[in-house]
This record gives structure tokens, C-alpha cells and sequence, in this order.
């Protein structure tokens, strides 16, 4: 059987978005070259080379760990376009010139490899007056792929095919999207902007302008646009300066440039005009967060907001009626209800702009999108909002939504006067009541439901995300239940009728004493019956910890030594999975920190999604990890100490113990496995719905292979010699001011326990011994005032307190 490979992608342009789409190719393992124009002075690759150092530096970080940079090979027009014979893939990234472009693939044509696929990265040009350029050979392996900035951390990719396109090419393109850089795909029809920007933009023009019918300020508008309304935190305004004024202005112009009067018919084209105050930041150069100013400019400490009017800048900082709040927390139909039929300037607003893009959406569907799915995915994927339109439409009651926005249009308050389509009203999404069923989405150019499409590629996603009213099966109630509790389920999955499945139910998937016990049945179960045991959970939360509230009662009735009993239990259970007789495999996905990382780091194996933040963050709550983190540290220290030449444990503790003195987290799976946390063994998921079918397939895998757990171990500590040597650097840190006396009790203590406690260097220890360190050393701060300050601080307000 013949399928696609991508050994090795081409990336053309070295701008923001081609430097960025190169540092997540490096991420998930695939061969990358940069290309850009050869320098005029110095050496010729050097446009590519200040991209790529550039890319260390940029926040939010597209790099997994910054020297991965490496990684990206450096190519330029003039001497390296052999190169892109080796290239299976070639990613144009240019700026959104159309002259640009074409003269860029009459350039490279003669060097694309047979069977090589090429897409050009354009937010918004023509991909069919793009494929002109190139020859007819090509033209059936090109088409425009549209990543969302910035492309590590946003879902979304829209693929776009031309007349000539071939099926099977965007059919392989998505498969390598999907499964190897871990993105959701949709497939937009040829129109100005696709789907995301097209309606995301035309969303934004009509909250500015519904903001300036109503006299909102800006920071009023961001506070009820964003999660407020289950939309990306940074609301409308700010988000406009983090993507940039001048970006958002070109995605407007290129409205502007293909709909209207003698082009695209758009009944919509009176709003896509540019706003007077977009125009006048445009003029001055205040193009949002890169050049300091925009509809927000930073002071010192203080965000200032600008004042439409004078177009000087005020205090910001204001917020909405909470009125309106609590109405948005309603349910669907009785919040749009409420916000229609209030007196006040907000809800009204919000009506206004949700009504607005409900109406967008609906008429511009058959022109724009196959099916509703792939605007509602849109919006969430590359918007950042929890529904899309026709999802929060269809959840409030389809044919009154529908009539509430006809009488607006009838009454001329909506943003254009064009009609409902009539398939809003009758036919089988009337009959349906919503644009989604468990049959598929409504599609108005086909006229009727389109089922998702079934690629190979999504039969490794057992759970993938799906639309409100696909009725798709949710995994807190597939498969066969084993055992279920207030804190745990313990299942198994039809299509993996062998491996059991932990799933923990508390909040954040707090480790209770309950869960705990959970964990342990579970393991008894795979043992007796099954060939693994996985952990895994359909949320962006492995676990945030140990359950302190649970703890609390436990320590009020009897005191550190009732708490030392729970511990106790807990580390027994780590040690019960780690030396279990079949494998368990922890299937990370978003937060695993301080009871979770230990969960983590005693099971088998981990499979981490790429977006995976793991680390012993107990010091934050005054705290040291109790659970086997700190035996867990000492022991990898030991095991890595045996591999080398250089005996010493030392310097192979000072990592692991760094990460637990310090609360260090990976800010990536990559990152996590530097630290220490994942191993060069343990997968690394670029797609988090395909975690539970990998993680299933390991364990599985394991124990096909004659599994059998670690031999119980005594193995050396660095002793008292290495403990003096870290509490004279942490005395420094003390009295330099970089940590409190607190902090340097706790790290003082963690040093302890890593280091074996007050032995000769070289001891033989066992887990137990470290444990017992570990045990007391948290008790003893559970006593201790900071600590308790602490813990409340952290219960009462959820931030950590310093002290």
C-alpha cells in the first residue's frame, strides 16, 4: 500500500508566519529548510538566520525549547533551489503579494520534486489565480493552506483547492495536517478570506461599529466579548492589537478589493468599509501591541485605552454591568431572550453583534463553507470561541432566533438588509430545528446534511471534537463501565476491549484519597484481567495535583500525622503502578503538576500531547511533593549517574531538583522531557485526539512484547557532601534577596530528601526510605505558619502567595 510521506518540507519566506510554521515542523520531527532572498551584504543566508534567532525570543514561543532553532536548515533563492528536489512538501509563505508569489513559482517550478505537493500559506488571495503561475504538471498538487497565528498554539488550518486541484492531494495534505502537526482541518471554498477571516472580520467590523452605535468604550466591549461571551479572553479591541492593526486592515482591504459593485456580489459590502478609527491608528503608525499603541497603549504599569473621539489615550480598566454577567450565564435561549429585550446599552449590544453574525453566517454559508460545521469550527478553532455561531443559534432555539432576526432586519436594525435564506425557515433544517444532526451538517449548496468526512486519518481519534447536535458519543459514557465512583471511572473502550481506562472525575482531577483508591482498583483490575491500564481524561487537564481541600478535615481532626497516613496511601499507590505486572501509561493532555506529574512519572510510559505543562509545583503552596516526586528525582539522577563515566551524582541531581525548588514547568511536552519529566522513550502526540488511541496501542503493545515491571532497585544517593553543597548556593540565593526564608526552608528540605537525607555519599537507598524523607518533610510543613498562609491563599483566590 502507497500513502504520502512528508520527509521533508520547504518553507518559503522567513517573515512571521514562515520563520513560525518552521519552528512547528521542527516540533513535531519533520525536516525543515527556510528559504528567503539571499542578503545584499554579509552572507547570503542571513535574512533566514535573523528569522530564525528571532524565533527564540518570540512570546508565546513557537519553538518546544529554544535551541531546536538549530534544527531549521537555511536556504536562499539564489543558491540553494536544488534543495527543494529532496522537498515532498513546499509551504509558499511569502507576503500577500499576488505579483510576488507568481514570480516566486516561475522561479521554483523547474526544481519541484513529481509528486511533491505545494500550498501556498495566503490568508486571502485567489488560490485559483495563484495556480496560473504554474505549470499544468503542477497545477493538480497545489493548493492554499491557511495556517492561524500563531501557528504552535492555534488549531485551525484551512485547506482551499483550485478547479485543478487533485482530490487525493488535499485528502493526503489533511492527514499530514492532522496527525503530524496536530492541527484541526477544514476545507474552504476559493472565496476572499476563506471562512475563519471572513466571518472573524466581519464579526470584529460590527462589533466596532455596534460599539459606536451604542457609545461603548473599548475596554467595556473586550470585557463582554470575551470570556465572558465563551470567546478568546482578549475580547475584540485587544485582539485586533495583538494580531496587529496592519494585518487586520489588509484582511479588511482584501474585502474590500474582491466584493461589492463589479465584483463578488456581497449584500454585506456597506460594512467592510475601513473604520474611521482603524484608519486614523493606521495613519500615525499605531499598529497595536508591536509598536507599543493601538486601540490599547501600555504606561508604566497601566493600560491605557483610546478615546475614539480625541484620539488621545485615558485610563482603561473598566468593566461591564454585572447585570449583564449574570445574564450571559443563563441558559442559551433565555440569555439571548434577556439580552434582546433589556433597556440597557450592553446586553443590547451583544444582541446586536451576536444577531449580526448569526445573519453573516447564514447568508454567506452556500458561497463560502461545504457545510455550518466548517464556519462553526472555524470560529472555535481559529477564533478561540467555545460555539460557533450556528452552534449558539441552533442551543437557543432555532426558529425563534430565526424570527427575532427577521423582525430586526424587518425593522432595519440588523447590519444589512438582506434576507434569511429560506432554508433558515423550511425544509429539513426547519424540520430539524438546527443546522447540526447526528446525520451530518446542513450544506446550502448541496442542500442537505453532509456527514464529517471519513479519512484513515480519523480513525485514530476515538473522541474527536464535534459540533453541538452531532449527538456524538461522549466518553463519559461509552464503552463498559468497570467500577465508578464520585471520583473516578474506570472503562473500556469497545474498539480496545483489552486495556482498562482510568478516567478521574473531581475538579481540575484533584488526586482525593477516593481517586487514589480508584487508581489502585484500577491497577488490580488491568492485572487480573486486562493487558494495561491507561489514565487519561477528555479535557485539557490531566491533573492539577493532591486534593488540599480533601486534606483539610483530615489535618483539622488529627492532625500532620492523620495527613501522613493519607500520604502514606498515596505513595503506595505510585509504587503499585510503577512495579505493576502489566504496564500503566499516562496519557497526558494540557496541566500534569504536582500530584499529576508524579502520577505521571510512576507510570510505565507517557504519552504527552505536544501542548502538555508538566511539573512538582508544591512549593507554591508551601509545600514539598509528597507523592514520590522527590524519590522519584533521586532515583533518575541515580539511573543517569550509571550511564556516564563521571560517577558523581550530584550534577545529575541539580536538574530534577532545580524543577521541584523552583515549581519549573515544561512549557511543552519537548521542554518537560529536558527537564526530566518525560523521558527519550515516551511519545510525544502532536494531535490531542489521537492521545487515547496512541496510549492505548503502547500499553498494548507493551505487554504483547513480554512486559515485566523494574526490578526494586537499591540505588546511591549524593549524601550529606551533596546536600552541604546545595544549601550553601541556597544560603547565597537567601541572603542576595532572590528567595524568601521560607523558600529556603522548603528547598532546604526537598535538597534533604534528593539527596538522602544525613548519609555518605554513595549510600544505597531504597524508594521507601525516600518516601518516608519525603513524608516527613512534608508534615513538618503543614505545621508551619507561611505554609498554612499558603494553602489558604491559594484555596481562597487560586494564585500563589509569596512569603
Amino acid at each position: 500500500m502507497s500513502r504520502f510521506q512528508v520527509k521533508k518540507v520547504a518553507v518559503l519566506g522567513a517573515g512571521v508566519m514562515g520563520a513560525q510554521i518552521a519552528a512547528h515542523l521542527v516540533n513535531v520531527k519533520v525536516q525543515v529548510v527556510l528559504f528567503d532572498l539571499a542578503a545584499k551584504e554579509g552572507p547570503k543566508n542571513g535574512i533566514v538566520t535573523k528569522a530564525i534567532e528571532g524565533l527564540k525570543k518570540l512570546k508565546p514561543a513557537p519553538l518546544g525549547v529554544p535551541e531546536d532553532a538549530s534544527l531549521i536548515q537555511q536556504a536562499n533563492y539564489e543558491e540553494h533551489l536544488d534543495v527543494l528536489k529532496e522537498c515532498d512538501l513546499i509551504i509558499e509563505a511569502i507576503a500577500e503579494r499576488m505579483d510576488w508569489k507568481t514570480d516566486l513559482y516561475n522561479k521554483i517550478a523547474p526544481f519541484i520534486a513529481d509528486g511533491a505537493i505545494v500550498a501556498s500559506n495566503t490568508s486571502g488571495l485567489s488560490i485559483t489565480k495563484l495556480s496560473e503561475a504554474l505549470p499544468e504538471s503542477i497545477k493538480p498538487r497545489f493548493c492554499g493552506i491557511h495556517f492561524f497565528n500563531p501557528p504552535r498554539y492555534m488549531t485551525l488550518v484551512e485547506l482551499i483547492n483550485t478547479p485543478t486541484t487533485e482530490p487525493q492531494v488535499l485528502d493526503d495534505l489533511e492527514a499530514f495536517v492532522t496527525s503530524a502537526l496536530g492541527k484541526g482541518v477544514i476545507r474552504a471554498h476559493d472565496t476572499p478570506n476563506f471562512i475563519a477571516n471572513r466571518v472573524g472580520i466581519a464579526s470584529m467590523l460590527a462589533t466596532i461599529k455596534e460599539a459606536e452605535n451604542f457609545g461603548l468604550s473599548y475596554d467595556v466591549v473586550d470585557d463582554l466579548t470575551g470570556k465572558k461571551l465563551g470567546r478568546a479572553s482578549s475580547g475584540t479591541f485587544r485582539t485586533a492589537d495583538v494580531v496587529g492593526l496592519d494585518t487586520m486592515a489588509h484582511v479588511i482591504k482584501t474585502l474590500q478589493d474582491n466584493l461589492g459593485e463589479g465584483k463578488t456580489p456581497d449584500p454585506f459590502e456597506g460594512m467592510y468599509g475601513t473604520p474611521p478609527v482603524l484608519a486614523k491608528l493606521l495613519e500615525s503608525k499605531s499598529l497595536g501591541q508591536k509598536t507599543g499603541a493601538g486601540f490599547y497603549k501600555k504606561v508604566g504599569r497601566d493600560i491605557m485605552r483610546l478615546d475614539p473621539e480625541s484620539m488621545e489615550y485615558v485610563p482603561g480598566g473598566a468593566k461591564a454591568n454585572e447585570v449583564v454577567g449574570r445574564m450571559l450565564k443563563k441558559p442559551a435561549g433565555e440569555r439571548l431572550r434577556l439580552l434582546r429585550e433589556a433597556e440597557g446599552a450592553e446586553p443590547r449590544f451583544l444582541w446586536a453583534i451576536l444577531r449580526d453574525q448569526f445573519h453573516y453566517a447564514a447568508v454567506h454559508l452556500e458561497s463560502i463553507a461545504e457545510t455550518a460545521r466548517d464556519i462553526d469550527f472555524a470560529m472555535r478553532w481559529g477564533f478561540g470561541s467555545k460555539q460557533g455561531p450556528f452552534e449558539l443559534w441552533q442551543q437557543a432555539g432555532w426558529t425563534q432566533v430565526a424570527n427575532w432576526i427577521k423582525e430586526d432586519i424587518d425593522a432595519g436594525k440588523a447590519i444589512s438588509s438582506a434576507p434569511l435564506p429560506d432554508w433558515v425557515f423550511k425544509g429539513p433544517v426547519a424540520e430539524a430545528q438546527g443546522v447540526h444532526t447526528p446525520e451530518g451538517s446542513w450544506s446550502a449548496s448541496a442542500n442537505k446534511f453532509i456527514p464529517r468526512r471519513k479519512l484513515p486519518v480519523y480513525e485514530r481519534q476515538h473522541f474527536p471534537e464535534d459540533v453541538l447536535g452531532a449527538k456524538a458519543i461522549a466518553f463519559e459514557t461509552a464503552g463498559t463501565t468497570l467500577h465508578e465512583d464520585d471520583a473516578i471511572r474506570l472503562w473500556t473502550l469497545d474498539a480496545a476491549a483489552d486495556i482498562v481506562i482510568a478516567s478521574i472525575k473531581t475538579k481540575m482531577h484533584a488526586i482525593s484519597p477516593d481517586v487514589a483508591e480508584g487508581l489502585a482498583m484500577g491497577v488490580e483490575l488491568a492485572e487480573k484481567s486486562y493487558k494495561g491500564m491507561v489514565i487519561w481524561s477528555n479535557h485539557e487537564m490531566f491533573s492539577a495535583g493532591a486534593d488540599l481541600q480533601a486534606m483539610l478535615p483530615a489535618f483539622m481532626m488529627g492532625g500532620a500525622a492523620a495527613v501522613e497516613g493519607a500520604e502514606a496511601e498515596l505513595q503506595n499507590v505510585m509504587l503499585k503502578m510503577r512495579y505493576s505486572a502489566v504496564p500503566v501509561v499516562s496519557a497526558i493532555r494540557g496541566l500534569a503538576l504536582g500530584g499529576g506529574c508524579e502520577m505521571a512519572v510512576y507510570s510505565a510510559k507517557r504519552v504527552a500531547a505536544m501542548e502538555s505543562y508538566i511539573g512538582l509545583v508544591e512549593v507554591g503552596v508551601g509545600l514539598v511533593p509528597g507523592a514520590g516526586g522527590l524519590a522519584y528525582i533521586a532515583r533518575r539522577a541515580a539511573e543517569n549517574a550509571a550511564t556516564s563515566t563521571n560517577k558523581d551524582i550530584l550534577p545529575f541531581l541539580t536538574e530534577g531538583f532545580t524543577g521541584a525548588a523552583m515549581a519549573k514547568v515544561g512549557t511543552s511536552a519537548i521542554e518537560s522531557r529536558k527537564i526530566g519529566y518525560l523521558l527519550d522513550s515516551d511519545v510525544i502526540v502532536p494531535n490531542k485526539d489521537e492521545l487515547l488511541y496512541i496510549a492505548i496501542n503502547e500499553a498494548r503493545a507493551m505487554f504483547d512484547s513480554g512486559y515485566r515491571a523494574p526490578h526494586k532497585r537499591a540505588f546511591p544517593v549524593a549524601g550529606r557532601n551533596g546536600l552541604a553543597t546545595i544549601k550553601g548556593q541556597l544560603v547565597n540565593m537567601r541572603d542576595g534577596g532572590f528567595i524568601s526564608a521560607h523558600d529556603f526552608h522548603i528547598a532546604s528540605l526537598i535538597a534533604h530528601v534528593v539527596c538522602g537525607g544525613d548519609v555518605d555519599a554513595n549510600t544505597l537507598v531504597t524508594e521507601e526510605y525516600l518516601m518516608t524523607l519525603e513524608r516527613k518533610a512534608f508534615c513538618s510543613l503543614l505545621t508551619h505558619e507561611k505554609t498554612q498562609e499558603r494553602i489558604m491563599g491559594m484555596l481562597s483566590t487560586g494564585k500563589p502567595v509569596r512569603n
